[in-house]
């Protein structure tokens, strides 16, 4: 009698301890599963970043906003408004700052037109795209460009920040890239 009794308590504890190791195993594959969808959310929203500089670099090249003096693409905009100190300026995604804004949704980018309304980028994900560009600096062209030494061309300096939010998510993630465009020396 005592042997079975024996036998009950050990089999109570092999059941207790598959217990505890199914438990584990479930929160452990919960946990897993919410990084994992953090990490999808986290990728959405940096590709969202990546797609507002690509919109920026595509209005700079549309010859159909260079040529139209009615319009403005970001670099020149930019060009024209507040200069950017990167010692004492900051650039934040979320911030009311002067900086030039465009947005990426839906609808993708079309020739001749200025991407300045807000709207849903991916629906999908429910996630936003927009993207920062501020002039920082006038500067002689250095490197390969030497060879237009002493002509009236300079580089024009850019910051440009893509940003990218997932709706449900606080966070918002950013890219930033630093240009540098031929352009006319200032006199």
């Amino acid at each position: 009698m005592k042997q079975q009794g024996l036998v009950m308590v050990f089999a109570l504890l092999v059941l207790l301890s598959i217990t505890v190791l199914g438990v584990s195993a479930v929160t452990s594959s919960l946990s897993q599963s919410k990084m994992a969808v953090s990490m999808q959310q986290s990728g959405l929203a940096f590709d969202a970043a990546e797609s507002a500089i690509a919109g920026v670099f595509f209005e700079s090249e549309d010859e159909s906003l260079l040529t139209d003096p009615t319009k403005t693409d970001p670099l020149s905009e930019a060009r024209q408004g507040n200069i950017f100190d990167p010692d004492v300026d900051t650039m934040s995604c979320i911030d009311d700052e002067q900086w030039t804004d465009r947005f990426m949704t839906e609808g993708g980018l079309s020739v001749g037109n200025r991407h300045i309304t807000d709207g849903t980028y991916q629906t999908a994900a429910s996630s936003k795209s927009w993207s920062r560009t501020a002039f920082i600096r006038e500067q002689a062209c250095r490197g390969s460009s030497n060879v237009i030494g002493g002509s009236n061309i300079n580089c024009h300096v850019f910051i440009i920040r893509g940003c990218g939010k997932v709706s449900g998510k606080s966070t918002v993630v950013a890219n930033s890239l630093a240009a540098s465009v031929f352009g006319p020396a200032s006199q």
